[in-house]
């Protein structure tokens, strides 16, 4: 039977590229000098550190820009609260999306089985798998999941016919 995957996911290599990018960035502009900031990624988290909440809104800007010229979607970016560290320093903590959330899973299943499309959607670790018999059913699928869920970078891979 025909299927394809709901997924969330983001080319982490690419996002290890925007982060060494940024890093080097920082390193070189004049505004950063004498100042601890810095950018570092450990499993699908980037943390960002800097003396005030404007430098770090700083470092995000920049990293925003080098993502989006690796081509990675900034709404996989999950921005934390900032937290204080010792003496002046701040931080702020991005975690990076990974697979979709099972709130969001059941939203996207109640909403193909309210749509009357001959598929059916089953939730499988963070992907939804959608199978059906027809592939017009299941391009009118994808087609209803990316106007109805604009807000997640959602793609679809794994096609079977």
């Amino acid at each position: 039977m025909p299927s394809f995957d709901t997924v969330c996911e983001a080319k982490l290599v690419d996002v290890k590229h925007a982060v060494e990018n940024t890093s080097k960035e920082i390193a070189t502009r004049f505004d950063f000098k004498g100042t601890p900031a810095a950018i570092e990624l450990k499993d699908k988290e980037v943390t960002l550190i800097g003396n005030a909440d404007f430098q770090l809104s700083q470092i995000e800007d920049v990293l925003r820009n080098k993502l989006t010229k690796q081509s990675v979607d900034v709404r996989f970016l999950d921005k934390g609260e900032v937290q204080k560290m010792g003496g002046d320093k701040v931080k702020v903590v991005i975690k990076i999306r990974d697979g979709i959330e099972t709130e969001l899973a059941k939203k996207i299943q109640r909403l193909i089985k309210d749509s009357k499309l001959k598929v059916q959607a089953a939730i499988q670790d963070g992907k939804l798998r959608v199978t059906g018999k027809e592939l017009d059913a299941l391009q009118a699928t994808q087609a209803l999941i990316r106007k109805e869920i604009a807000d997640m970078p959602l793609s679809f891979d794994n096609y079977r016919s």
